[in-house]
């Protein structure tokens, strides 16, 4: 193809799936020249060796952040009224009425909210987005690089960063084509499309189906369907590891089998570590009665929380702490990233475990591209109290409609049934993974090894 191709990382969520797998070389083999425009922390050029170019300016207009909310709520509204359907409302935070500043903020919001409530009024407010972050100096920055670099595509690796908006402005100013990526399987019915680009990557039909139901100005011609790579290294043989020489690494006990507990963020799963105890319980119980049992504790890897440690102190016997190979390159959240190690531990992790348990994360697949089962938390701690977001309100969400049926997942609707379910998979008698794999297929599309591949048969696609 001979084309010089811009992978543009607005934010750090990218790099697992498009500089840590085979995605580079796989556009090499094809002729094109990749170099990554990177508007993050995470040196490419010192770690990978990858040719890179980075984005110096950081701005957004100040009040970019505040009309994206504006959007994301107007869309929901939308959605709301469209599908006749109370449930978009559940993806909205609440305002802030603490003090004189964040409470006429509120209202400010909530006005031009009121004002702009309809689909004509989400595209004005995109509008307005648009010509703030045209007026930084971001975009003149990346404009001017642009120029320098002269790309003949630019792709961005996620839709849902404010920090790509006025990168990607500049590259259409400029008439270079744009293509993005849907990250998250749950993004779409969330309003969390802030960028608007030539072309979108998605990851199955359904996204492709969702896209064209909540977005009406994006036509079918916009939209390939090619997968995701985020699963891609569950299937390369060459990263797993023996369970001697795993269990060797971490210290786990050889003569004990495993079940991971998949950890959560505070927003999704607020009382996380009581389902972590509720598992330690069950196991201790099941080794009281001949089981052999351990727990592999994995923490989510944003979670700088010690919400976890009164637990793990007291069951130290049982829980194995392995956490995720991430890497903190500032003080932010936002600026931790993965590592392309993680890649490799998550696999031996999923590999080595006989089933994973949390509360509604995306793990499920993880663990059924492994054939393994997976169990849900669903059910109310009693340490919610007002104010504390309660976990069920997860599984009334969108993309929990993708299911073929309920058993695509073992639910635990009562504690009290987690240690005969735990007993029952361990024995065989019950599993999610074959209709599992449907919803799998479902959500991250038919064939999850050749997303990567797909991701460059659209950009041909483009240039052709």
């Amino acid at each position: 193809m001979n084309k010089k191709i811009l992978v543009f990382f607005p934010d750090g969520v990218g790099l697992r799936n498009f500089a840590f797998t085979q995605f580079k070389e796989m556009g090499e083999q094809r002729g094109n020249q990749i170099i990554y425009w990177n508007n993050t922390a995470f040196p490419l050029q010192e770690e990978l060796g990858y040719e890179e170019i980075k984005i110096k300016t950081k701005k957004i207009h100040p009040l970019t952040p505040l009309y994206c909310r504006i959007r994301k709520h107007i869309e929901l509204n939308v959605a709301t009224k469209k599908f006749k359907d109370e449930v978009y409302q559940t993806y909205k935070f609440p305002f802030n009425y603490k003090g004189m500043k964040n409470t006429l903020m509120s209202f400010f919001i909530r006005l031009l909210i009121g004002f702009n409530s309809s689909e004509k009024g989400i595209l004005r407010i995109r509008k307005r987005i648009n010509a703030l972050e045209r007026s930084t100096e971001k975009y003149k920055d990346c404009k001017a690089q642009l120029q320098q670099i002269q790309p003949d595509l630019v792709f961005c690796t996620t839709q849902r960063a404010t920090q790509s908006i006025g990168a990607l402005l500049a590259a259409q100013d400029l008439g270079i084509p744009t293509l993005t990526f849907v990250y998250s399987w749950d993004n779409v019915p969330k309003a969390m499309q802030l960028v608007e680009t030539d072309y979108y990557c998605v990851w199955s039909d359904l996204m492709k189906k969702e896209m064209l139901q909540y977005y009406p100005f994006i036509k079918e011609n916009q939209l390939f369907v090619t997968g995701t790579p985020q699963f891609e290294p569950h299937y390369d043989e060459s990263l797993l590891e023996t369970r001697e020489d795993f269990f060797k690494q971490y210290d786990l006990d050889a003569a004990k089998k495993y079940i991971c507990f998949s950890g959560d963020d505070e927003t999704t799963s607020p009382l996380d570590q009581y389902y972590l105890e509720d598992l330690a319980n069950a196991v201790r119980a099941l080794n009281e009665k001949g089981e052999n049992l351990g727990i592999i504790y994995r923490k989510c890897p944003v979670d700088t929380t010690s919400r976890y440690e009164a637990v793990i102190n007291t069951n130290k016997d049982i829980i194995a702490v392995i956490n995720p190979l991430w890497k903190a390159i500032g003080k932010q959240w936002n600026e931790v990233f993965p590592t392309k190690a993680d890649l490799k531990l998550l696999h031996n992790v999923c590999a080595h475990s006989e089933l994973v348990t949390n509360v509604c994360s995306s793990t499920v697949f993880d663990f059924v591209a492994h054939n393994k089962p997976c169990i849900y938390y669903n059910y109310e701690q009693p340490q919610l109290k007002k104010g504390i977001r309660d976990i069920g309100q997860n599984y009334n969400y969108v993309h929990f409609r993708s299911m073929p049926s309920p058993e695509a997942a073992v639910f635990c609707t009562d504690k009290k049934n987690l240690e005969n379910q735990i007993a029952a998979i361990l024995k065989g008698n019950l599993s999610n993974v074959p209709v599992g794999k449907k919803w799998y297929a479902i959500v991250a599309g038919e064939t999850p090894t050749e997303a990567s591949q797909k991701i460059w048969d659209a950009i041909d696609t483009i240039f052709n």
